[in-house]
């Protein structure tokens, strides 16, 4: 007997997303955050959320203005949760689309941690990095979790050498994994 494997045709909102996140790896800035803010449009509030994390998550990398990229990050966190809510995915496409969000949450934490951090924010900031590592812990070593991993202990390091931030209490001293 011959198993039939489920094929899963190509998204075209999600090639089109990587199609801008080239531009702005390439260096065009301007033309991939023009891109995916037409994309965004088009997604709209009703969207996918794997499309609108996605989306958030990257269009975040093309703001000069950290609060701006905080509120793209905020969404893109925002989207994930909405896929993740912790109820069984009722199709194949969105189980893969779960699974898909779920990869995302080390990179999403480590983003807003990185954001919390550049507005001074450290107790917000050093929240979304143990957040960050949790989600770590349950993704199998590769090059993007050692990279995800190798950004937390940089940051982690730069906002200890950075102590807290004005109004903020020092916590406990932590302790190195």
């Amino acid at each position: 007997m011959v198993e039939r494997q489920e094929q899963v045709a190509p998204d075209a909102m999600m090639t089109r997303i990587g199609q801008a996140v080239m531009l702005h790896h390439g260096g065009d800035r301007e033309e991939a955050r023009d891109r995916l803010l037409k994309l965004w449009t088009e997604i709209g509030e009703g969207g996918t959320p794997l499309h609108r994390c996605t989306l958030a998550h990257y269009m975040a990398d093309t703001q000069d203005d950290p609060v701006a990229e905080l509120a793209w990050d905020l969404r893109a966190l925002s989207a994930a949760d909405e896929l993740s809510d912790g109820r069984p995915a009722e199709h194949s496409t969105e189980h893969h689309e779960e699974l898909a969000v779920r990869a995302f949450y080390p990179s999403l934490h480590l983003n807003l941690a990185a954001d919390y951090a550049k507005l001074g924010r450290h107790d917000a900031a050093r929240s979304h990095l143990r957040l960050a590592r949790g989600a770590l812990a349950t993704r199998g070593e590769d090059g993007h979790g050692d990279a995800v991993r190798a950004a937390l202990v940089r940051l982690e390091a730069r906002l200890d050498e950075a102590g807290p931030a004005a109004g903020e209490t020092p916590g406990p001293p932590r302790q190195r994994p």
